[in-house]
């Protein structure tokens, strides 16, 4: 937990920083400040997934049975299909050490293949709800319905939330933001100001049906922010769909989400030139990361977890979680 607040305390001293930079981003092509290893061609479309790879779809049925069976593990398109069994069988009994609840699913960007643990559990999304929010905010920008340059008032009595971000700390009654900046401070910091002024501004209602429409089962059961393992998999699946219709803006998107400061679930145990874009979130017993790794073999992974007495330590389990599957993806490429 002390860890966990002096991230908390790092985020304020740097956002100042992080707000001055989200301007400039307005005019920031597809390789953003993260040129060099950037894993996107001119188009924004990741290099290491050609566009047939990406079209193909898992086929079969997963009933989510025990380890060391291939139930559990989708089929899909390609002729190299990956062996899932063994890795789901590792994961599972890594899981069964830790104590807590954990959501899994992984899908394989070159052959459309997916394995799932417990893919189906509603767990408190926390701050990962924010991806498919902003998600949506990029669809009506693309659509011309919106402008990044539309501002926002905050009013505290309806956008006012402690945690993660800023705003609570700077944000005035009558203050008004750029969509670009809100978008920006809710992914690159977590900004939950910024997200509920967002979701204030775009209806939550019309969120959850975009939600819905790109795949989401479980979307704000009851109001509340429930999701699943296999729900934020079908939302990274989207957004890789999205910076393929729409280059600029999409690279955008997985340029902020490839640099935010909560930046130690899945990418915790990889090589530092790995690209990750994802978005953790945690609240208290939950830790949670979603999000699309370009490795050699580029892959969606979501782990979502409750149960969780620890905070730090749920997070240094999703390390331990991507790092076995990355090792598993990099067997599979050789």
């Amino acid at each position: 937990m002390p860890c966990r607040i002096f991230r908390i305390i790092t985020a304020v001293i740097l956002a100042a920083v992080i707000i001055a930079f989200s301007f400039q981003a307005l005019g920031r092509g597809p390789g953003g400040h993260g040129q060099g290893g950037w894993p996107f061609d001119a188009s924004g479309t990741p290099q290491e997934v050609t566009p047939e790879a990406k079209e193909g779809g898992g086929e079969g049925v997963n009933t989510g049975s025990g380890p060391g069976s291939t139930e559990g593990v989708r089929r899909g398109s390609s002729s190299s299909l990956p062996d899932y069994g063994p890795l789901r069988e590792q994961l599972i009994d890594y899981i069964a050490t830790t104590g807590a609840t954990y959501g899994v699913y992984l899908k394989d960007l070159e052959s459309g293949a997916t394995m799932e643990i417990n893919a189906g559990e509603p767990i408190t999304a926390a701050s990962t709800v924010k991806v498919p929010v902003v998600l949506y905010l990029n669809e009506l920008v693309a659509q011309g319905k919106l402008d990044w340059d539309d501002r926002v008032t905050y009013h505290k009595d309806t956008d006012y939330q402690e945690g993660a971000g800023i705003l609570q700390f700077t944000a005035r009654e009558g203050d008004r933001y750029s969509l670009r900046v809100l978008a920006n401070l809710a992914i690159t910091i977590s900004d939950n100001v910024a997200n509920r002024m967002l979701m204030r501004y775009l209806g939550k209602e019309n969120i959850k049906l975009f939600m819905e429409r790109v795949g989401g089962r479980t979307v704000f059961p009851g109001g509340a922010n429930i999701t699943t393992a296999a729900d934020m998999g079908a939302y990274m699946e989207a957004v890789l769909d999205f910076s393929k219709r729409h280059p600029e803006l999409g690279a955008r998107l997985l340029d902020d989400m490839s640099h935010p400061i909560y930046h130690v679930g899945l990418p915790g145990k990889l090589p530092e030139d790995v690209t990750v874009a994802h978005k953790e979130g945690d609240v208290w017993g939950v830790a949670n990361d979603a999000g699309i790794v370009f490795a050699q073999r580029p892959y969606i992974l979501v782990v979502l977890s409750k149960g969780i007495y620890d905070i730090d330590q749920g997070f240094g389990n999703i390390a331990e979680i991507s790092r076995m599957v990355y090792d598993y993806q990099m067997s599979v490429s050789r």
